[in-house]
């Protein structure tokens, strides 16, 4: 049944699922894990527990084909992304209110994440992708532990909410385009966010 399952688009798959027909789910579950996985690994550096995070993954993508609507969405892969990233954020979110960890503790300038715009899955750190794409190169940047420490203290006093949401989500590897999806944003607000935050930062390092 699997064998047969891989002749149709996860959209058709989705047309039989309303159809009343069994083991698509389970099909599209097994189809998708390694995306859930991919994503918990980016999400583990926010500071939540890997095994966790998978398990909302697949939530979240229960949820999106539970969900998915042919004539509003744009297609099935789209939707699920969305939903398993959404699905993790929240449980990040709610996971930080529980045991109220300290700034210093989940957000490391010195964590990695994937350049967003080079799918080469190259690791660079957060210090290095904001050199990077200011008007700095990273040999002009020195970052040492006080560095650190002045942009930490920046984040936690200077940074509003939305900004460090998307913070957050950028040191996945997340573009402003899929960051704003998951904040609910439009992206020219998201993008400016992410100006505002590179700005603060950059102040802060030149202090």
């Amino acid at each position: 049944m699997k064998e047969e399952y891989q002749q149709y688009s996860d959209e058709e798959l989705m047309m039989h699922l309303r159809d009343g027909e069994d083991g698509i789910i389970d099909f599209i579950m097994n189809k998708y894990k390694n995306l859930v996985r991919s994503k918990a690994k980016s999400m583990y550096i926010l500071g939540a527990d890997g095994d966790d995070l998978i398990q909302e993954g697949m939530i979240g993508l229960f949820k999106a084909i539970r969900d998915f609507d042919s004539g509003r969405d744009a297609s099935f892969f789209t939707f699920a992304d969305l939903c398993i990233s959404r699905q993790m954020y929240t449980a990040v979110q709610a996971s930080r209110r529980q045991k109220h960890i300290p700034l210093n503790t989940y957000i490391s300038l010195y964590a990695t994440a994937s350049k967003d715009d080079d799918r080469n899955e190259e690791d660079m750190a957060l210090v290095n992708i904001l050199a990077l794409k200011s008007d700095q190169s990273p040999e002009e940047m020195v970052i040492d532990k006080e560095n650190v420490e002045q942009l930490e203290k920046t984040i936690e006093k200077e940074l509003s909410v939305l900004e460090k949401q998307v913070l957050d989500l950028y040191l996945t590897g997340m573009s402003y385009t899929q960051i704003a999806k998951v904040l609910g944003r439009d992206e020219k607000s998201t993008d400016n966010a992410l100006q505002r935050i590179k700005n603060k930062l950059k102040k802060a390092l030149r202090c």
